[in-house]
């Protein structure tokens, strides 16, 4: 029986993700954990296995053990965990693959399992290809079994990375108040910024394994800004389900995203002689007053298309350490090479010292929207000329002040349209007429 519903390609931007039962299934589960145990090239490989809170995650937590030892290797099971201390766990004990079970920021209803290397690196993509390979071929591999056993104390190890990371860091008198999404941080996060010294109080910490995400955490960000100004507090972090995000709100009840956060970093590790290269990376849909903050302090700055595996592809191909999304995945690898939500959290606290957070001045938001527009599933922006002259000729006119970006999306039969502008005015009016264009011509 084949363990692949389908002839589409398994891995996506972000490993194996999808809906379980109908996709991600335990057969599946536990052909991935034989292959990447049989590509590892070690004749009995060390294989962490973190999850976050899915009620599904057990099932795949299990299955992934399974085919780890039928391959020969030893699963270690550390059970729920942020994505980030997969990474960090296995360079520390000297693992040679680590596993996490998370769809990150989707519903319940999805799952998804992605690996990282020995040197917590996400697997590259044509390691990718050769697991895939192996488990669409369904050849198991002939080795003796390995074992399975509980990694006991998994959270207490990150969390001891985490506060030597930030011993120097002192939140007391500090109300903090965390959102931390019914998801893989619900534990973790709120000690560490008890150990630091923070008053903590919390949101969305009691998981029932389908309530992940559901109205509240970094997606739906309303209900921490209603609450941080309504409760008195200094500052509001909230994270994704699977932890490596992290968006903030400011005393008065204002988002900062993740643009606003990695200029703050940014530009405190410059001052402290920690951004090697003076450079920092982000992707094309960061905001256009970064860039002309970054300018004027010097610091460069690389381009990369949307997602975390080309931010961090370039960070290593730069020697650079620090970089990120607008969503709040940002990475700074001096700690961990991936995006950490509770690390970015403590590493804008640091940065502000003792300034409060709704006195950060490190770059000035230009107004900036989004308009999805749907078009047919075989659209292509080189069959509309009339779309491209329009976005040269707007970009044109906005040269030194803000920027256009259209582009398809990668996931959806959707045309992105994005401008940004000095005022909301002069914004919204090119970025409808280029969405009314591209409806018009590929609609």
């Amino acid at each position: 029986m084949s363990v692949v519903p389908d002839e589409r390609r398994l891995f996506g931007t972000d490993g194996v993700r999808g809906a379980v039962g109908s996709f991600l299934t335990a057969d599946l589960a536990l052909a991935l954990g034989r292959a990447a145990a049989a590509w590892v090239p070690s004749e009995a490989p060390q294989v962490l296995i973190v999850r976050d809170t899915r009620e599904s995650g057990e099932m795949l937590e299990a299955a992934l053990a399974a085919g780890i030892a039928a391959a020969g290797g030893h699963a270690l099971i550390a059970g729920v965990l942020p994505t980030p201390g997969a990474p960090l766990l296995v360079r520390r004990f000297k693992l040679d693959l680590a596993c996490v079970v998370s769809a990150s920021h989707n519903p319940y209803e999805d799952n998804g399992i992605k690996f990282f290397g020995s040197d917590g690196m996400k697997l590259p993509d044509d390691a990718e290809r050769e697991v895939e390979a192996a488990v669409l071929s369904g050849e198991p591999p002939r080795a003796a079994p390995g074992r399975v056993r509980e990694l006991h104390g998994a959270g207490a190890d990150y969390l001891r990375e985490l506060e030597l990371r930030f011993r120097a860091l002192d939140l007391s008198g500090r109300r903090v108040l965390l959102d931390c999404a019914n998801g893989a941080t619900y534990r973790v996060a709120p000690e560490i910024f008890r150990r630091l010294g923070a008053g903590v109080e919390t949101i969305a910490t009691e998981p029932d394994g389908r309530n992940i995400n559901k109205d509240c955490g970094s997606t739906h960000i309303e209900r921490l800004a209603e609450a941080v100004p309504a409760g008195g507090f200094d500052v509001g972090f909230a994270f994704d389900g699977d932890g490596d995000r992290v968006l903030a709100v400011d005393r008065n009840g204002t988002v900062v995203d993740g643009d606003e956060l990695i200029a703050l970093s940014a530009l405190h590790l410059r001052a402290a002689g920690r951004l090697p290269g003076d450079g920092v990376a982000v992707t094309v849909m960061t905001n256009y007053g970064f860039h002309t903050a970054m300018a004027a302090s010097g610091i460069n700055v690389a381009t990369t298309p949307v997602g975390d595996r080309h931010v961090m592809a370039e960070l290593v191909r730069r020697g650079w350490a620090l970089g990120g999304e607008q969503s709040g995945h940002i990475i700074d690898t001096g700690f961990t090479p991936s995006g950490d939500g509770t690390a970015s959290a403590l590493l804008a606290l640091e940065a502000l010292g003792e300034r409060d957070l709704a006195e950060r001045d490190a770059m000035t938001k230009l107004p900036q929207l989004l308009i999805n527009v749907k078009v047919s599933g075989r659209a292509s922006l080189d069959d509309a000329p009339a779309v491209l002259q329009a976005v040269d000729q707007e970009s044109a006119a906005l040269e030194g002040r803000g920027r256009v970006l259209v582009r398809p999306s990668g996931t959806e039969p959707l045309i992105r349209v994005m401008v940004e502008a000095p005022d909301d005015g002069e914004c919204r009016a090119v970025a409808e007429r280029l969405a009314e264009l591209v409806r018009r011509e590929l609609g």
